[in-house]
């Protein structure tokens, strides 16, 4: 029997586990939290930090695992790849996943490329950012070079801001730098979904509409997605092809990708972020939804390094669309209502993560999910009239 070593504990690693026992695979999960609800599906769990790369090592080592994948799980993105490789394991090179899991890097690699990128400086150092800031394009984005989930993200208009956020993204920060960066105004909607390559060949390339929530925390947040993108043909035809240089430009062989991108109002295509792990929102498991492909259940075969199914580019039946659950304030979460209309209509799929009387925190970023409603729609104007106002259809009760 196969064994898989899983990094993380979190809900969105169980559609993982359960592909990979479909396979017939022995799981094993890790993370420093023993009491994390994803365990609860691993055959095995041990209790190593997922950031700490020679401990997983070791411990994928001792085990003697077949493969290793972080799912959804951007801190045991870059572990998992060192694990994997120290071990000759199926994985993407290591130094490729390190220069786009770090910010810094990998904006410093587009602009070697020659893509389109953003102005952008990072640091370590709070007063050197400060000294240097009437050089910088306002607004811009300040965020930790090495989070994800839209954790740490604040948009800054003016200098008087900057200390604040900055100290606001290194409190989200592993390695205690932060990046500064261009806002890229974007025409229409940017995407956030995702891909996957087999053998550096680009063979699902999908993008949707990405949704915020402006009453939110954190209104950099994503709390909505639909499909499919709403950009020009020509402009998804050259995302796609950027995205294919990309992938060959860092050899990346087999791989799921999260990618964020977006048509800036200058006319220039921007490839934001580029990770290589499934996304956090259940993308892969919508897109399975709506297309029929399982990106779930490729993406552990590609970590065992089993034969892979035919994957090419979605074609959508229809409108679909993702609303992510969540409460603009903290409080005691009582219940979720939903128009019956639209329960009967529209509803595919409610998962609510949290029951009645338990605290709920403001939405700060993915973390403070409470759940997802899967919906599916006559035509693409409803889908983003769904997503774009969800007070007339749905109401988080929390008191």
């Amino acid at each position: 029997m196969k064994k898989l070593l899983i990094l993380g504990g979190s809900r969105y690693i169980i559609p993982a586990i359960k592909a990979a026992h479909q396979l017939g695979v022995y799981v094993i999960s890790c993370d420093y939290l023993p009491d994390n609800i994803g365990h609860r599906y691993s055959d095995e769990y041990h209790n190593v930090s997922i950031i700490e790369k020679e401990k997983v090592l070791e411990l994928a080592g001792r085990l003697h695992v077949d493969g290793i994948l972080s799912f959804a799980t951007d801190p045991g993105v870059e572990a998992a790849a060192y694990a994997a490789e120290k071990l000759g394991l199926p994985t993407s090179p290591y130094e490729s996943v390190h220069i786009l899991q770090n910010k810094n890097l990998f904006r410093a690699f587009l602009k070697e490329h020659g893509f389109n990128v953003p102005w952008f400086k990072s640091y370590s150092n709070i007063a050197e950012a400060i000294q240097d800031a009437e050089t910088f394009p306002f607004p811009v984005i300040v965020k930790p070079v090495d989070s994800a989930g839209s954790k740490g993200v604040t948009r800054v208009e003016r200098n008087d801001e900057l200390e604040t956020a900055i100290r606001y993204a290194l409190s989200y920060s592993h390695n205690g730098r932060f990046i500064i960066e261009e806002f890229i105004q974007q025409q229409g909607c940017a995407s956030d979904t995702d891909c996957f390559s087999i053998n550096d060949n680009l063979v699902f390339a999908s993008f949707n509409c990405q949704h915020f929530d402006s009453h939110a925390a954190n209104p950099y947040t994503p709390a909505g997605f639909t499909w499919p993108s709403d950009m020009p043909k020509h402009t998804l035809a050259e995302l796609r092809s950027e995205l294919q240089r990309l992938i060959r430009l860092l050899h990346m062989g087999t791989s799921i990708y999260n990618v964020e991108c977006r048509l800036g109002t200058n006319g220039k295509t921007y490839l934001m972020e580029v990770s290589p792990r499934a996304g956090g929102n259940r993308l892969s498991e919508m897109l399975h939804y709506i297309c029929g492909q399982d990106l779930i259940l490729n993406n552990v075969k590609a970590a065992l390094g089993m034969p892979l199914d035919t994957l090419h580019d979605p074609e959508y039946s229809g409108a679909w669309a993702e609303l992510v659950v969540h409460s603009d304030k903290t409080g005691i979460f009582q219940n979720v209502w939903i128009a019956p209309e639209i329960m009967k209509k529209n509803v595919i799929e409610k998962d609510i993560w949290v029951k009645s009387g338990d605290q709920v925190q403001a939405f700060t970023g993915a973390n403070e999910t409470i759940g997802t409603i899967v919906l599916q729609c006559d035509s693409h104007r409803e889908a983003e009239q769904m997503i774009s106002r969800p007070e007339e259809w749905i109401k988080v009760m929390v008191d």
